[in-house]
């Protein structure tokens, strides 16, 4: 036996025929046959060259040495069990840490955290907001939600909830409004477009998929963040590139106007857990997200 342990399966086995008295039982409770039961005490008897049970009647009964196994097995057992549920209930009791682009949190999710936490009160939801690069993989992270393009990385369990969708916004405070509203998409060629200084293809993205050429768009302002360009478009600074979802509700009450619509991108708003650190709320997170981003589309 390596380590002087014999099998773990068989001594599992063992411990629930020896407690319930009973291998029918046992088979019963660990959801196996009979059989599997009384094979694995065969090889845990022939691993430490005892026998455990003896017959009795149409039953058996524990031996001497059986009955020395049996107390050693039970507290060894009751011991895993609980130490296991210790360890469940306090990963249950943890906090799960959430990292989201701020623009997200701040246009999107804030406005939904109350029904969010009504809906899944054990999920113990803790925010970190960053308009920077996130790392999924970052120390103290659970999940983060971010809108990126497959393929996955082989180290992330993503749960796709709802692709992006980007398109021009202006304020109607903007200089140029009356005249971009009717105008043709010709009239964003003349016009120093807002955008952000991470994702400064965005506008190249949008005129190709409009059958325009992109190196014809003149860039203007950039912005760290995107935040900071929707706050700028709102504010009626010029035009700027935004994902529908973060602005369909400015939209909908005029703040901001869309009069060329939206175009699909390759990339999707997406949960990533670690497979190193999955958590079984992800599971939930994920789907109460999705049900939430299926209205939104469909409002």
């Amino acid at each position: 036996m390596q380590h002087g342990l014999p099998p773990l399966n068989a001594l599992r086995a063992f411990e629930a025929a020896a407690r319930l008295e009973s291998i029918t039982g046992a088979a019963a409770e660990l959801h196996v046959t009979h059989g599997a039961v009384s094979r694995q005490i065969k090889q845990l008897e022939d691993a430490l060259g005892l026998a455990l049970f003896s017959k009795d009647g149409r039953g058996v009964k524990l031996t001497n040495a059986g009955m020395r196994l049996r107390d050693a097995s039970g507290e060894a057992f009751t011991r895993l069990r609980d130490v296991c549920a210790e360890l469940t209930q306090a990963r249950r009791d943890a906090p799960f840490v959430l990292a989201c682009p701020g623009s997200l949190l701040a246009r999107w999710f804030i406005p939904r955290l109350d029904r969010l936490q009504r809906e899944l009160p054990d999920l113990h939801l803790q925010l970190s907001a960053s308009e920077g690069e996130l790392n999924p993989r970052r120390e103290g992270v659970t999940a983060t939600l971010c809108f990126a393009a497959p393929p996955w990385p082989a180290d992330m369990q993503v749960y796709p909830l709802h692709s992006e969708w980007i398109g021009p916004v202006f304020s109607p405070r903007c200089a140029q409004a009356a005249r971009l509203q009717t105008a043709d998409l010709s009239a964003l060629l003349a016009q120093p477009l807002l955008h952000t200084t991470s994702r400064r293809q965005a506008w190249g993205d949008w005129a190709a998929a409009q059958g325009l050429k992109a190196e014809q768009l003149q860039l203007g302002q950039g912005f760290e963040h995107l935040y900071y360009l929707l706050e700028a478009a709102a504010a009626g600074l010029g035009v700027a590139i935004a994902p529908q979802l973060l602005v369909a509700e400015d939209v909908r009450a005029g703040r901001l106007l869309a009069p060329w619509g939206f175009v699909q991108t390759q990339a999707q708003l997406a949960l990533w857990v670690p497979k190193s650190n999955a958590d079984n709320r992800a599971q939930r997170l994920a789907q109460w997200l999705k049900s939430e981003l299926s209205e939104t589309a469909a409002s």
